[in-house]
């Protein structure tokens, strides 16, 4: 599975989800805390879309969000009326055709998968040559992982906002859901083209594939996390690599210290592949001088 193909999973609700077995008594996502005399910061790595019936909380992680006076999240809100509201101008924007059609940058074969795909979407075949491809392969991304059963108000984005605003606390964002869209919207025509036909040669078992992933996060097993997602990105594409996870790390990371300079207990919840790896978050706070440990 292409790293390409893993890219929006983690970013922009398309992520990784299956059932955590209840064999593994000790496992749980992992959790990070940073740590001054007056302020506490936990870092907590999420997927974005996942069963219903995932088990993913834990004492420990409940204690931490009970102890919190703050959230953020990557963009402000998972709610979806609030999120229509800005996708549709966004999408209108960034995600419609410019000059090329996509059936022109196809074989006839992954022209005719992606007729295939896109009625899965709910994206009547008269729309496909109306879109960029990135827009195609998130679409057909997220509908296959629906039609397995994942569920996006079952991510755990969605389920901490919703146990803070029971609270009266709402998040807060550390991006904008025009900054998600916009690596999508920036990509290289060779890469943005590349994205969709690795889309849609793995669209089918992508699920499978995820399953792989979740269990490595359900279970807390960042090693295995990372090899599945961030080496095979750093190998094949520096470039990507380094805007969609180093100058994205680098740039929360600063944000956080800054953080520091207030107090209480504040809970900041991202993807799990920002948490994991040579160029994590909490690895781009100790170049700040500020130490994570994990909980």
């Amino acid at each position: 599975m292409s790293f390409l193909s893993r890219l929006f999973r983690p970013l922009a609700a398309c992520a990784i989800g299956v059932l955590a077995t209840a064999g593994a008594a000790f496992a749980e996502p992992g959790l990070w805390v940073v740590k001054d005399k007056d302020s506490t910061i936990y870092l907590f790595g999420t997927v974005h879309m996942l069963k219903p019936d995932t088990v993913w909380r834990s004492p420990k992680i409940d204690k931490a969000i009970a102890s919190a006076g703050e959230v953020w999240l990557e963009i402000p809100s998972t709610d979806p009326a609030a999120m229509a509201a800005q996708l549709l101008p966004l999408m209108s924007k960034y995600g419609m055709a410019q000059g090329t059609k996509i059936s022109e940058q196809l074989s006839p074969e992954e022209y005719a998968t992606l007729t295939e795909a896109a009625k899965l979407a709910g994206l009547p075949p008269a729309m496909l040559d109306q879109i960029r491809p990135w827009f195609a392969a998130v679409g057909i991304s997220s509908a296959s992982f629906q039609a397995a059963g994942y569920d996006p108000n079952s991510g755990v984005d969605t389920k901490i906002e919703a146990i803070f605003k029971a609270r009266e606390i709402t998040p807060k964002g550390l991006e904008t859901v025009e900054d998600q869209l916009m690596v999508f919207a920036t990509m290289a025509p060779d890469v943005e083209l590349e994205f969709l036909k690795s889309t849609l040669k793995e669209f089918k078992e992508a699920p499978t594939e995820l399953n792989k992933m979740v269990d490595s996060w359900a279970a807390g097993d960042t090693a295995s996390l990372e090899k599945l997602f961030v080496t095979e990105m750093k190998d094949e594409d520096k470039g990507l690599y380094q805007r969609l996870l180093v100058d994205r790390n680098t740039k929360w990371a600063g944000e956080i210290k800054e953080m520091l300079k207030g107090k209480g207990v504040t809970f900041i919840a991202v993807g799990a592949g920002h948490l994991v790896g040579p160029d994590s978050v909490q690895l781009q706070l100790k170049k700040l001088g500020v130490e994570s440990k994990r909980q």
